[in-house]
C-alpha cells in the first residue's frame, strides 16, 4: 500500500490482480540489472533528486532513487475493495503520513504509518491504524555524465503495531528493494528530442514472517521532462505551466510467488507532473491491467512538498558527516 501513497497522495480507485510468470526469477531480475548499472563508470552526484543536470522527480506510485529528507503531507486515499472470500465489498478511506531523514551521507531512514477506515456495505464502519513502516535506503552508486543512480534499501513493516479489527499483520514483512534511474541525456545529438526521457524503478522482495506468500514487487516509471528539453536540449518556447511539466507513465506490480498466493496485482498510471521550485503537484489515472485487477479507472493526485529546499540550514544535510 505504501507505494501507492507515498509523498502526500489522495488516490480514487479500484484494486484486485492479474497473472504472472515471474515466480522464482524475481532475484535474476534484480541481480541482472544491478549488473548491467554497473557496467557504466562512476561519478558523482548533486543535489536532491539530480544526477548531473537530470532532475528525477519523486513518482507517485514506485519510490524515486534518492536517500534525502522528504516529509509527505498527509497522504488521503478512497477505493473499493471488491467483495471475495465471503467478504461484501468495502470502502477503504486511508490518511498516512511519512517523514524520511539522510543519516549519513547518501543514507536516509523513513518513518510512515496510515489510519484506516473500512466502511463495508450494508455494515457499520470499523477504524484504526495500519502497521507501521519503517526504511532504510543507501544511495550505492551514481553517475552524473551518464545520468544514472542505482541504490539499495528495505522496507520493514512491524507486525503486531497496528490495530486488529481493521485486520493489520499480526507478524512483521522485510522487502530487501533495488531502486534505480537512468535518464538518456547521454544519447547522441542526432537524437535530440529523446533526451528528454528517464526511467526510474523499484525491484523488491517481500518476505513476510508468517506462511503468506513472499512476492516480487515492482515498479516502473517513464518520464518525458519538459524542462530538460528546454534548458538542456532546445529551448523551444513552451509557456508556463507547460515547460514545468513532466508527463510519465507508471506500472505498479506485485507478484505473489509461492504458497498459493495467486496472481499479479498491477496498475497502469498514465499523468503528468508540475514541478516548482519548492513543490511539485502530480496527477496520474490509475487503470487496473487487467479484469483481476478491477473493471473501473481511478484517479491519484499528489502533492510532494521540497523541504530541503525550503529549509535548506535544517534540511538537505546528513545529520553526521558533510
Amino acid at each position: 500500500m505504501r507505494e501507492n501513497q507515498q509523498d502526500g497522495i489522495f488516490t480514487l480507485t479500484v484494486f484486485s490482480n492479474t497473472e504472472s510468470g515471474m515466480g522464482g526469477y524475481s532475484w535474476l531480475l534484480i541481480a541482472t540489472t544491478t549488473l548491467a548499472m554497473g557496467m557504466f563508470s562512476a561519478g558523482t552526484a548533486q543535489a536532491h533528486g539530480f544526477e548531473g543536470d537530470r532532475f528525477f522527480p519523486p513518482t507517485i506510485q514506485t519510490d524515486d532513487p534518492f536517500a534525502t529528507d522528504e516529509l509527505s503531507l498527509p497522504s488521503v486515499s478512497v477505493f473499493k475493495n471488491p467483495a471475495g472470500g465471503g467478504s461484501p465489498a468495502t470502502r477503504e478511506t486511508d490518511v498516512s503520513f511519512e517523514f524520511d531523514k539522510e543519516i549519513l551521507p547518501k543514507f536516509a531512514l523513513g518513518v510512515s504509518e496510515t489510519y484506516v477506515d473500512l466502511a463495508p456495505e450494508k455494515m457499520a464502519s470499523i477504524n484504526g491504524f495500519a502497521t507501521w513502516e519503517l526504511s532504510a535506503k543507501y544511495q550505492l552508486w551514481e553517475n552524473a555524465p551518464h545520468e544514472a543512480i542505482v541504490s539499495l534499501g528495505a522496507k520493514w513493516d512491524i507486525g503486531g503495531s497496528g490495530s486488529k479489527n481493521i485486520g493489520a499483520d499480526s507478524t512483521s514483512t522485510i522487502t530487501p528493494t533495488i531502486y534505480f534511474g537512468k535518464g538518456l541525456g547521454d544519447l547522441p545529438d542526432s537524437v535530440p528530442y529523446l533526451k528528454p526521457f528517464a526511467i526510474t524503478g523499484t525491484l523488491g522482495e517481500s518476505v513476510p514472517t508468517s506462511s503468506d506468500p513472499d512476492s516480487f514487487e515492482w515498479g516502473i516509471a517513464i518520464e518525458y521532462s519538459l524542462p530538460y528539453l528546454e534548458a538542456q536540449v532546445k529551448d523551444i518556447g513552451l509557456p508556463k505551466p507547460f515547460k514545468n511539466m513532466i508527463p510519465l507513465v507508471e506500472f505498479s506490480l506485485d507478484t505473489p510467488e509461492n504458497r498459493g498466493g495467486g496472481p499479479t496485482t498491477g496498475t497502469i498510471n498514465p499523468g503528468i507532473l508540475y514541478e516548482t521550485s519548492y513543490f511539485q503537484i502530480g496527477a496520474e489515472a490509475i487503470i487496473p491491467v487487467n479484469r483481476a485487477t478491477g473493471n473501473a479507472v481511478g484517479a491519484v493526485v499528489q502533492v510532494q512538498i521540497f523541504i530541503d529546499d525550503i529549509f535548506p540550514k535544517v534540511f538537505g544535510h546528513p545529520l553526521f558527516g558533510k
